[in-house]
């Protein structure tokens, strides 16, 4: 997977304690994009560009990441979660999207936290599928 890109008021967020990612209590969900998204964006409804396949497997406001956890070693801690995995479903193709974004679907305002440039613009036809494949090694984000 890309590199993470967080969007500034979820850094904001985590000092002044107005984002709280409670293991096992908030939804995390990963949203499929053909617009960039930029830092300044805050909330779900700030994103552009949302594709708008749902018909063909794709569920308006992403998919849940199952498991989320937070693990520490020596002081660095690790969000980890299951890979997320779109699979397109009938005639019409899914997508063209390019970028990943996550979000904490709990919060009022449905929170960003950041977002993944896959690199290129990607189209699914019927059976194909794409893994928003979370790192083992540093899982969903790290803060160390």
């Amino acid at each position: 997977m890309a590199s993470f890109n967080k969007f500034n008021a979820f850094v904001q967020g985590l000092g002044t304690k107005d984002m709280d990612l409670t293991v096992g209590q908030d939804t995390l969900k990963v949203a499929l994009l053909d617009t960039v998204p930029t830092a300044t964006m805050a909330g779900y409804a700030d994103l552009l560009g949302e594709i708008d396949d749902t018909d063909n497997g794709y569920t308006a406001g992403g998919t849940a990441v199952d498991n989320t956890d937070y693990t520490n070693t020596s002081g660095t801690s690790k969000l980890v979660g299951d890979d997320v995995v779109f699979t397109q479903s009938g005639a019409n193709p899914m997508g063209p999207f390019q970028y990943v974004v996550l979000y904490d679907d709990s919060a009022a305002g449905k929170d960003l936290i950041g977002w993944w440039n896959h690199g290129s613009a990607v189209t699914l036809v019927d059976g194909e599928t794409f893994t928003v494949d979370f790192s083992a090694v540093n899982g969903i984000l790290t803060i160390a």
